[in-house]
């Protein structure tokens, strides 16, 4: 069974994420959106036929959405099949978190890893 096939998003805290990825736009040329991250598509010129993207985004410092561990940034992965694969981290002992969440952006689950860091684990609509 295939497990990851990518790099979905780098997300991490920032004391002051608004400013912060303004200097990342105005030094780095990082291309934000409205809502303050950055999504780079795999389709470009130099890449017609390339379908998906990654999402580059930075999280106010107190979030709760990488859960409790306190670290300061989550790697999300993109992949096939979002039940069979945490299903079978769930069968390898891994510690997978029981809610997944189902939206237009597509499904997502999380697994923690042995030293406590959350992972997201994503798996695209259709032709994302």
């Amino acid at each position: 069974m295939q497990r990851v096939t990518g790099i979905g998003g780098v997300f991490f805290k920032a004391k002051d994420p608004k400013a912060l990825a303004a200097w990342y736009q105005t030094h780095l040329g990082v291309p934000l959106e409205d809502w303050g991250g950055a999504v780079f598509q795999w389709q470009n010129p130099d890449n017609p036929n390339g379908v998906g993207c990654t999402v580059w985004s930075p999280f106010a410092a107190d979030t709760s959405y990488f859960g409790t561990s306190g670290q300061g940034f989550m790697l999300n992965f993109r992949v096939a099949d979002l039940a069979a694969l945490l299903q079978l981290l769930r069968d390898e002992g891994c510690q997978v978190d029981d809610n997944t969440e189902d939206s237009e952006f597509g499904k997502f689950g999380w697994v923690t890893d042995p030293e406590g860091n959350r992972v997201e684990l994503w798996q695209p609509p259709e032709g994302r």
